[in-house]
């Protein structure tokens, strides 16, 4: 089984606090975390780590954060021939306060300009597809020339590359806020009736399967002609960066390995919900034994 996962890299460093610090005055922390991050980047890490024949697609800066990433890939085992490291261009990087109090988390990134394509060809024929709408014109191609993978759109951002890309996607999985904003519709996550507008709505542009996540509400989606609400796990969170990456990353595993598309959502949700338990993106993705044994315990 193959998987291209191609989009964002960026740098992620994480200031653990047990409460939001006051503007203008000192905070002290007894240490922080350092890993790389992205969406389709940290769906990919998961994939390598759960054993996936893995490749990610990504462009970096010729930078000592650039080869952090690199050299991170490389340590779980994951193709990094079509990481691309770009001169003149910063790896993005990201500073993130998480408060371990309520599991929140404020981002504050620095990005370089966007790049539309990597200058390598993709000579890959890969099973699955992980795109998040960046590098689009690469994605695109890579889309195009497998029609028969299956494909997975993290619609993160709202934007013309999200629009293009889910209409060559097998899913397309979006959060509730960018649901809300695709459509210019509020909707209240506990009205069943004001979710079904909302996905109809998404379903008539993309036409193709989607599902909406709802964070601890779990994820709304369409099965066997019936709407349908997955619920999440409850668990006490500390820090919930990367949680919907993760959840993209262990979809794209377990729809890959066969399974029904609610079995699928049901243990990525289970995943995403024991990451948030730790702290720092890559450093919480569980086993894939640790996802499939809570499942038999609840």
């Amino acid at each position: 089984m193959k998987a291209v996962c191609i989009g964002h890299s960026t740098y992620d460093t994480t200031l653990p606090v047990n409460e939001f610090p006051t503007e203008n005055i000192k905070t002290r922390i007894d240490g922080h975390i350092e890993c790389g991050g992205g969406p389709a980047a940290n769906g990919g890490y998961l994939l390598s780590k759960w054993g996936l024949d893995t490749s990610i697609v990504s462009i970096v800066g010729n930078d000592y954060y650039g080869d952090r990433i690199i050299e991170e890939f490389k340590g779980i085992g994951a193709d990094t021939t079509y990481i691309e490291k770009v001169n003149n261009h910063y790896t993005s990087s990201s500073y993130i306060i998480a408060n371990k109090s309520n599991g929140s988390r404020t981002i504050i990134t620095s990005k370089d300009k966007p790049i539309l394509r990597i200058s390598k060809k993709i000579d890959l024929k890969p099973d699955v597809i992980l795109v998040d709408g960046e590098h689009p014109e690469t994605a695109e191609e890579v889309l195009k020339e497998n029609p028969d993978a299956i494909s997975i759109l993290d619609a993160g951002r709202l934007n013309d590359s999200t629009r293009k890309l889910g209409k060559l996607s097998t899913y397309v999985i979006c959060s509730h806020d960018f649901a809300e904003e695709f459509t210019n519709m509020k909707t209240d996550v506990n009205n069943i009736d004001d979710l079904i507008k909302i996905y109809e709505k998404l379903k008539e542009f993309y036409k193709t399967n989607i599902i909406i996540t709802l964070e601890e509400k779990g994820s709304f989606t369409e099965i066997n002609g019936k709407y349908k609400i997955i619920p999440s796990i409850k668990v006490k969170a500390i820090d919930s960066t990367g949680a919907g990456d993760i959840f993209h990353g262990a979809f794209v595993y377990f729809i890959s390995q066969k399974y029904s598309l609610e079995q699928a959502i049901r243990y990525a949700s289970i995943t995403a919900a024991l990451s948030v338990t730790k702290l720092g993106a890559r450093y919480s993705i569980p086993e894939l034994k640790e996802v499939l044994e809570y499942d038999d315990i609840i």
